[in-house]
């Protein structure tokens, strides 16, 4: 028999019984969809947080105060110790290395925004004029931080796009005066719509310079210090020259977390990475459910068949031949069930991604192979048992319908 009227006859057979067809495909295609649904959400995941990383900066090394021991806590903190503070003149200290760029200061506090009856709680980020440069931001209306002494306490701020709307709507923001906490300020710039970056929406932001912070949140420490290396081969020797200036500052103490942008985004990426493939296996678990009920039901139909079974090998097919129709209806099955389940997994994935439209949804290429793959195989694999109990009925008592 040759392919062509092999794949006539199992088509032939599934068309046959329309329903019994149609629920196997169902449930093939549902286990496919789900592998694919799922990949593409922890694989939009992962994107996702690569872009995050990516809006930080480039050639990005991050100083936070304290050590984080392998562990991730500080033995500081054990012993209910609070991890020695990064001042200004730490972070200015830094420039001695020749690796270094620029490098920005950060602090971070919540104060109250106003201006005449306006008011609401915002988050103040106090930093310098490098943190425009280090953090790829841009302005939109005005200027940014002044440059000069990183110790200047001058009263000016940049508002985020959203503040400037939400105090001023349509009115020019830049000149006018704003109370912050306790003191006054005055706007010298608004920045462009920036987005959320690393679950901070900077868009809601009031920026301003570090020393005034300090003045405002009656502290002289630093949240972080963001320092960007001149080029990428050179962030090992600034994290290195990080590690050892403020050693040396801190009476040879190593009391602060030097990371890089690459190594936090590497852990990331394998730990998402690894989640994705665990819940595209767990999805898979479905196909294997579904190969199951494919050799149930051609189990029945060996039993329903057993006549035409007979027929077959009494005009001279062989056990081979038999197997082999069995093994193309399964092949069928399972190919008109994987095109479907792809289907639906491209367009739950679509959906997905119109309702969150930050989540680069988009199924990983391997998933899609492997969920194919599955299918295929798993419903090749459990038609074995129904196709060789076919090939081995005796042909004079199928023909008898025995």
């Amino acid at each position: 028999m040759r392919l062509a009227d092999t794949l006539r006859f199992a088509t032939g057979s599934l068309r046959g019984s329309p329903t019994r067809t149609l629920l196997m495909m169902l449930a093939m295609s549902i286990g496919v969809a789900a592998v694919v649904v799922l990949t593409a959400l922890g694989e939009g995941a992962r994107r996702y947080v690569v872009n995050q990383f990516a809006s930080l900066g480039t050639n990005l090394v991050i100083v936070l105060p304290g050590r984080t021991e392998t562990s991730g806590v500080g033995p500081g903190l054990m012993s209910g110790q609070t991890p020695r503070e990064i001042t200004l003149d730490d972070a200015q200290a830094l420039l001695r290395s020749r690796a270094i760029k620029r490098f920005a200061p950060l602090t971070v506090g919540s104060a109250s925004l106003s201006r005449g009856a306006l008011n609401r709680e915002v988050v103040v980020l106090g930093s310098t004029s490098e943190l425009l440069a280090v953090r790829h931001m841009e302005i939109a209306v005005g200027r940014f931080l002044p440059e000069g002494d990183i110790h200047d306490t001058a009263s000016v701020c940049v508002l985020g796009n959203q503040m400037k709307r939400e105090l001023f709507g349509n009115e020019q923001a830049v000149g006018q005066w704003v109370r912050l906490g306790d003191r006054r300020f005055r706007v010298i710039g608004v920045m462009a719509s920036q987005g959320e970056s690393m679950g901070m929406r900077t868009d809601e932001l009031v920026i301003i310079p570090v020393a005034s912070s300090h003045q405002l949140f009656n502290n002289s420490g630093l949240f972080r210090i963001l320092i960007e290396a001149k080029n990428r081969d050179a962030i090992e020797q600034v994290t290195k020259d990080a590690e050892s200036i403020l050693a040396e500052r801190h009476s040879g103490e190593r009391d602060v977390t030097v990371i890089t942008q690459d190594a936090v985004l590497q852990t990331f990426d394998r730990i998402l990475g690894a989640l994705t493939m665990a819940v595209g296996g767990i999805a898979a678990i479905s196909l294997a459910v579904a190969g199951v009920l494919i050799m149930n039901v051609m189990l029945i139909a060996v039993a329903q068949r057993v006549k035409e079974i007979g027929l077959l090998k009494a005009l001279g097919a062989p056990g081979k031949q038999i197997r082999q129709l069995f093994f193309a209806e399964a092949a069928l099955l399972s190919a008109i069930g994987s095109i479907a389940g792809l289907a639906l997994g491209y367009a739950g994935s679509f959906i997905i991604g119109q309702v969150y439209p930050s989540l680069p949804v988009s199924p990983p290429w391997w998933a899609v192979i492997a969920a194919t793959a599955t299918a295929l195989g798993t419903g090749i694999l459990f038609s074995v048992w129904p196709a060789r109990r076919a090939a081995r009925l005796d042909p004079v008592a199928a023909l008898a319908g025995k």
